[in-house]
């Protein structure tokens, strides 16, 4: 099962209270307080783990504390600090607070660390309020309570490039013949019900990861369908290919779909309609009508799109499909440094 959502409670450990005690050792009647300060307590800590590719750790796993620390105790000996918990995220990973209102953070580098509950500091113990007008305090401080909150986590995909298309467009079948990832391929619609990661190699040591991502349907960006579940894992590429249905005995009209998909698209996110976009037209093995290819120029153009027409299944046009898409990327990155 493919988790991306997930909500967990963390808190962190309460402070040691601290202690009152006082010297008595002989030849020192009148020891003075050695009352000890209490130990802090552990904080809760995300921290990336390129392990991890999913949330499903936290399907049944919500709740995270971390030790409390000791009390103080006389001789003025400190109380053990409490540890922390260190808790593993995938990279990606999107932090909200329990409305989904504000973000907290965003974790995306392997290591990478943040607070989520912040533990309690130890309360002071007596020896601390010796003062020149009270030689001998009673008094101590309690250790001050963790941080506890609850906090939403969604997973974003960190892929370079995102495969946008109706249902059983062959995704999955491009994603398969042009990197060594194995996704569901069959013949009916939603083969695909979570997002699959593929690494496409180039020439030399160029790489991109690629994201196929579950077919959309009409009114995927009010959640119909798989909907906005996975259109948000879209947010972090940096190229966008729409593959595009032209087999003869389809029941839809690709040039509809090609529409359908870009409105959902920029209804979704504005942001994300204006990343650059490679149509790639495929199923051309069928040997689609002359008339509907020319449609879909003609649509590609209007738009200012670039296109190509491929083969998942036979791998036709798939060399040229990757190079175009290493050219786009690295005019992406050019443009980015120009910025």
């Amino acid at each position: 099962m493919f988790i991306d959502e997930s909500k967990i409670h963390v808190e962190g450990g309460g402070g040691g209270n601290g202690c009152i005690a006082f010297r008595r050792e002989k030849f020192v009647p009148r020891g003075g307080p050695s009352g000890g300060d209490g130990g802090d307590g552990g904080s809760v800590i995300l921290r990336v783990s390129t392990n991890m590719s999913t949330l499903n750790a936290f399907r049944y796993k919500h709740h995270f504390r971390a030790t409390r620390g000791s009390h103080g105790e006389g001789s003025n000996r400190h109380g053990r600090n409490g540890t922390d918990l260190y808790v593993e995220v995938p990279p990606g990973t999107v932090l909200m607070d329990d409305d989904k209102v504000l973000q907290l953070a965003e974790l995306l580098e392997d290591g990478q660390t943040w607070v989520a509950a912040q533990g309690g500091h130890g309360g002071r113990g007596n020896a601390r309020f010796k003062s020149s007008v009270n030689q001998a305090p009673r008094i101590s401080e309690d250790g001050k309570p963790g941080e506890a909150r609850w906090i939403r986590m969604e997973l974003k995909l960190l892929a370079d490039v995102g495969l946008v298309g109706f249902p059983n467009a062959g995704k999955s079948s491009l994603l398969a013949r042009i990197s060594a990832a194995r996704p569901r391929v069959a013949g009916y619609p939603f083969t695909t019900i979570n997002p699959v990661l593929g690494v496409v190699e180039g020439d030399g040591y160029q790489t991109f990861v690629m994201a196929d991502i579950p077919g959309l349907i009409e009114g995927a960006h009010l959640g119909q369908g798989l909907g906005t579940q996975f259109l948000r894992h879209l947010e972090r590429t940096r190229v966008l290919v729409h593959v595009v249905d032209l087999s003869p005995d389809s029941d839809r009209d690709p040039v509809q779909d090609l529409d359908i998909i870009e409105a959902e698209i920029r209804e979704y996110s504005q942001e994300l309609a204006t990343r650059p976009c490679l149509l790639a037209f495929n199923k051309m093995d069928l040997a689609p009508p002359d008339a509907l290819r020319q449609r879909l120029r003609a649509r590609a153009g209007e738009k200012g799109l670039p296109w190509m027409e491929i083969s998942a299944a036979t791998g036709a046009g798939l060399e040229e499909l990757t190079r175009k898409v290493f050219h786009m990327l690295s005019e992406v990155d050019v443009a980015a440094e120009g910025a």
